[in-house]
């Protein structure tokens, strides 16, 4: 044994037969599979790779020592690990599957269970860490997903391509994008919270396409799940969206991803959740799920012999050496390494540019591994025509037409992007020029199919649309930590004429879903009552109360930390965009008014001691600040307050009778970006750079900011689309 492990580069510790450990596979398909608790480890003889075995379960998941199947010889493979390796394998043995979710149910955690059972993941550091396709540096500190992930795995001698897709409504246009990619999708829905917003919007798009569903209830070990009722209200939410009898018997599977265990059968979910809770943690794994893919998931359709090569790009996707790789799926024939290929614009079919396959990859695990050819099914990354969108159709020399894609659903808000122009720029950043901000967000805009960008090429602003506060907030925090500085307006809604009508106004409107005990649910009611919400529903779920709006979109801006204080951060709020509607009407102020800064300088805690009466300071003793800054909100409805936050102690050489009193200040938060935007009023401006959040008035001089006040247009008139 030891022999063969060193001729793959590996070596096993404590590799005697009474661990109870046997090696399976192939030297590209190797694993161990678990005969007793016993826990050895397989490190690379470097020592830079070391992997524990705890997640690979005594199974024969997927990489066998069986004889390759016929269909495996017929393609030229000798096993199921050539294929792994990047052959081109037969479009029978291929799956496509997406896999979506409300925010926080689970799916990344489940694609990561599925990666390290079947062992695309042995040999890389990534076998230890959590959430591994959430690689984005905000994504690990957010917990959430971003961006759509492809990756794949072999099992049973088939590739199943694997996309995970964002859970949030303000990224739902990931979501909306993969649909073309996949010929079905696994969707995740927590057995104790039951369908949510996104669920809803999610399962509305892949319906619409024709897809059938293959239903997971994760999290059925927890005390509060409640997987028959769950599956009830998934059954009603599929009739309500007119789902198909095909669709509707969807397969049901019972799931604890972090426990790792999947089963069709709901009296053995139990047995395995008390399993999971006690000594023998570990039992169970995904088999069921990964049976019930390969089962369900039709192969992909597509001639390859005689057919020419087309492809429809879903992703680009930055490389060091290479340059910009488009990421889709091939829809017909087969392209090798070395093939002329042409760039067809979407919709119109012209020709933008021509070029030649340089490289080509696969996807596995987290690695991407190098190809020679790929045909119609696959999913994979080539490389060679710098000048590739999004949309954009790749195909040989004789294609002529574009093919289609899927149109996403139109951004509801906007912000401002400008130049910096406080008296502070400057000062940390190093990209500060309109023109940078403009060339970074045109990339931007090449690869967010959900962002727009709206540029006349004169100002020294534009504007960004998108669809939520959430996404905007995550473009701005990017930016910020590449070296930009900005000035960013607060968000605006986008308002829609009728076109029979110029006098009528729409406004986009979104369902929000919120779950809060059932003290705080009334000033929950109260407040999104007065930002002209409409109650639909309340239920009991749990010891929860769900509360159901339709709300317009503008009720929701500067909401969110309003609702943290009130349900003392115990409350969850969802939100998806539902449709545009009559235009509500005025809301009431909910904010009171603003500090503003008078003078340049440093900011001292004499006057910082007078000031703090008036009202909450936005800034601690020694911050530089400027005129038109806002440094605190006061306690009082009514105008806003200029102060002078600058101003020191006279010192004279007279002794004083008595000590001067120990100043205190009350200490101060600093502006979160999500914060910041959600707070600002439409005549304020965020100032953001490397390592400060700024909040001020977007004219600084005090004078013109008065003649601009009598002379304002309203949001409809300024903002409508």
């Amino acid at each position: 044994m030891q022999s063969i492990l060193r001729g793959a580069g590996l070596r096993l510790v404590c590799p005697t037969r009474a661990n109870g450990y046997r090696l399976q596979g192939t030297l590209n398909a190797l694993y161990l599979t678990r005969a007793k608790r016993a826990q050895p480890m397989v490190q690379h003889t470097s020592g830079h790779v070391r992997a524990s075995m705890a997640c690979i379960h005594t199974l024969s998941l997927v990489r066998s020592a069986a004889p390759a199947s016929e269909a495996a010889r017929e393609s030229g493979g000798s096993s199921a690990s050539a294929a792994d390796l990047g052959d081109l394998i037969p479009r029978e043995r291929i799956r496509n599957v997406g896999i979506i979710a409300h925010v926080d149910h689970g799916k990344t955690t489940l694609v990561d269970c599925l990666l390290k059972q079947s062992g695309a993941l042995l040999g890389s550091s990534a076998m230890q860490e959590t959430r591994v396709m959430d690689s984005n540096a905000i994504e690990k500190e957010r917990g959430i997903t971003i961006l759509s992930k492809v990756t794949s795995l072999m099992y049973q001698n088939h590739r199943i391509n694997i996309v995970d897709t964002p859970g949030h409504a303000d990224f739902g246009g990931e979501v909306e994008r993969i649909l073309s990619m996949v010929d079905s999708v696994v969707l995740v829905v927590d057995a104790s919270e039951g369908p949510m917003a996104q669920t809803k919007f999610v399962l509305t798009k892949a319906l619409a396409r024709g897809i059938h569903p293959l239903v997971v209830l994760n999290k059925v070990d927890r005390p509060s799940s409640r997987p028959d009722e769950v599956d009830s209200e998934l059954l009603e939410l599929f009739l309500a969206l007119g789902a198909s009898d095909e669709q509707t018997s969807y397969d049901l599977l019972y799931a604890s991803a972090k426990e790792g265990w999947c089963t069709s059968d709901l009296a053995e979910a139990g047995t395995l959740a008390e399993t999971s809770a006690g000594v023998n943690k570990g039992a169970g794994n995904m088999v069921p799920l990964l049976d019930a893919i390969i089962r369900s998931v039709p192969p992909p359709k597509g001639e390859r012999e005689n057919a020419p090569f087309s492809m429809l790009v879903t992703q680009l996707e930055a490389n060091s050496y290479l340059g910009k790789c488009a990421l889709g799926r091939i829809n017909s024939g087969i392209v090798r390494v070395g093939d002329k290929i042409r760039v067809l614009e979407p919709g119109t079919g012209a020709v933008q540019e021509e070029g030649k396959v340089t490289k080509l990859f696969l996807r596995s695990g987290v690695q991407q591994i190098e190809m020679e050819q790929a045909g119609a099914g696959d999913l994979v990354s080539l490389s060679g025509v710098p000048t590739v969108g999004v949309n954009a159709t790749i195909a040989g020399p004789e294609v002529t037409e574009a093919l289609d894609y899927v149109p996403v659903d139109p951004p509801t808000i906007s912000v401002t992007f400008s130049v910096n122009d406080s008296p502070l720029a400057g000062r940390e950043g190093k990209l500060l020029t309109s023109n940078m901000i403009r060339d970074r967000l045109r990339r931007e805009a090449e690869t967010n199919v959900a962002l727009q960008v709206v540029d006349d090429g004169k100002s020294e602003s534009m504007e960004v649309r998108g669809r939520g506060e959430l996404q905007l907030s995550v473009l701005i925090e990017t930016m910020r930590r590449e070296g930009f500085e900005l000035s960013v307006t607060p968000p605006r809604v986008l308002f829609k004429r009728v076109p029979n009508n110029k006098n009528a106004v729409l406004e986009p409107y979104e369902e929000i879903t919120i779950d809060v005990d059932h003290k705080s649910s009334g000033i929950v009611i109260e407040k999104l009552t007065k930002r002209k919400g409409e109650l639909k529903s309340f239920i009991d779920v749990a010891d929860k109360a769900r509360l159901i709006f339709h709300i317009p979109t503008r009720g929701l801006l500067g909401y969110a930390s309003e609702f943290k204080n009130d349900t003392h951060g115990t409350g969850v709020m969802n939100h998806a965009f539902l449709r545009y509607g009559e235009h509500a009407g005025a809301f009431e102020k909910t904010r009171k008014s603003s500090m503003i800064c008078l003078s340049s300088g440093t900011a001292t805690s004499y006057a910082l001691n007078m000031v703090e009466s008036r009202g909450t300071l936005f800034i601690r003793n020694g911050d530089d600040v400027y005129p038109g800054m806002i440094v605190g909100e006061l306690s009082k409805d009514g105008s806003d307050l200029e102060v002078n936050p600058t101003k020191a102690k006279q010192l004279t050489n007279i002794r004083a009778a008595g000590k001067d009193e120990a100043i205190r200040l009350t200490p101060v938060k600093p502006w979160a970006l999500e914060e910041a935007i959600a707070y600002v009023n439409p005549d304020e401006a965020i100032e953001v750079t490397p390592t400060q959040v700024r909040l001020r008035k977007r004219i600084l001089d005090p004078q013109s900011r008065k003649r601009s006040s009598r002379k304002q247009v309203s949001d409809i008139d300024q903002f409508v689309d």
